[in-house]
């Protein structure tokens, strides 16, 4: 996108001398607060909307000297709510584009139930009809409908926001999933900060008028806000946020306070420590206990305190190892490896040495890169 401008004719500038250049095979995130043109951009990509200045290039040619039929069927669009067709079955649905195309029906037909499998729905949902589906499962049969030619990019304006925050996690960690498969170039609409950190390979912050305030990676956007409209916009915990980008595979864990149900009187002495993380017999997390309240032997599960939220090492953020030790009455995390089973815990005092460390490590590659 290079300087491109949108000027309604009563005057309205929605979209300001945008100029941005979107990664192949990523997903580019635009974010910013409500009526700053994050979604005129996006209309304009595919030319809903067409500029009144400037220019649009996709793999260096310009937009508007394809087809506009054509140019639009060579990329998905997924919206808020799905925009799904309520007197079509689901497969049908998600057979649109490719019948456009002129696809037979058994041809579209199986290439909507290889998607329905790639986007988690269950195949037996084939026949149903959109009001029979949940919200969340609408909008991955949106995705689905989207994907089904094929395109070589993908564009979302809002759409996991008319979800509840738990479907809207689950449609994320699928969005991410699929893209690490597919390897889309997709630009994604949403006014959630922690949706653009999250999904965003680049994350361009927008202000009103449409002018583009930041453009950069999910990090660098956390750690170095360009101006006052930034660093508001991306709110007091921007530093927690952070904190999602440093791993934790370096975390000292110790095991010393970890003890099974049957524990005797001498290992609960022996492990030293005023709160105890008890595990059942696979080693799986049951919860935290003072020493002094468990019956030894056989320690009851209404002896103990919740443990709050895992983390896996190597696998989850120093963000998700710090949440954890808030969670815990006991002031540790508890390390799970992928199976659920304790592999150790650490305190908060040794998460914030981490961080500490993890800070310095930047600095000093930053330093690097300087000099």
């Amino acid at each position: 996108m290079e300087s491109v401008t949108k000027r309604y004719a009563d005057g309205t500038v929605a979209v300001d001398r945008l100029s941005l250049e979107i990664p192949d095979r990523s997903i580019t995130v635009l974010v910013g607060p409500s009526g700053c043109g994050k979604t005129t951009t996006l209309r304009m990509i595919n030319r809903m909307v067409d500029p009144s200045e400037g220019t649009i290039l996709l793999d260096g040619e310009d937009i508007q000297r394809r087809p506009v039929t054509t140019l639009r069927r060579s990329m998905g669009y997924v919206i808020q709510n799905a925009g799904l067709f309520q007197h079509r079955t689901i497969v049908d649905n998600i057979a649109t584009v490719p019948r456009m195309l002129g696809w037979s029906k058994q041809k579209a037909r199986a290439r909507a139930a290889e998607l329905m499998e790639r986007v988690g729905l269950d195949a037996a949902l084939a026949k149903r009809y959109p009001y029979q589906l949940s919200g969340g499962q609408q909008q991955r049969v949106g995705v689905a409908r989207a994907l089904a030619a094929d395109p070589p990019v993908l564009l979302m304006d809002e759409p996991f926001s008319a979800v509840d925050p738990v479907v809207r996690k689950g449609l994320q960690d699928e969005l991410l999933r699929i893209q690490d498969e597919l390897g889309k170039t997709i630009v994604f609409v949403t006014h959630d900060i922690d949706e653009a950190i999250k999904l965003g390979t680049m994350v361009a912050v927008m202000r009103e008028g449409g002018r583009l305030a930041q453009y950069a990676p999910p990090a660098e956007l956390l750690a170095g806000p360009a101006d006052a409209f930034v660093e508001d916009f991306l709110g007091a915990d921007r530093g927690i946020r952070r904190l999602s980008f440093f791993p934790s595979a370096a975390l000292d864990l110790t095991t010393g306070p970890v003890l099974p149900l049957d524990a005797t009187a001498e290992q609960i002495a022996a492990a030293g420590a005023p709160w105890l993380l008890v595990t059942d017999a696979e080693g799986r997390p049951l919860g935290w206990g003072e020493p002094r309240t468990l019956t030894a032997g056989a320690i009851r599960p209404g002896e103990l305190l919740p443990y709050g939220r895992p983390f896996v090492p190597g696998t989850d953020s120093l963000r998700a190892a710090l949440d954890s030790a808030v969670l815990s009455p006991a002031g540790h995390a508890v390390a799970v490896d992928d199976a659920g089973r304790v592999t150790g815990v650490v305190s908060q005092a040794a998460i914030g040495e981490a961080i500490r460390g993890a800070h310095a490590a930047d600095r000093a590659d930053e330093a690097k890169v300087a000099s």
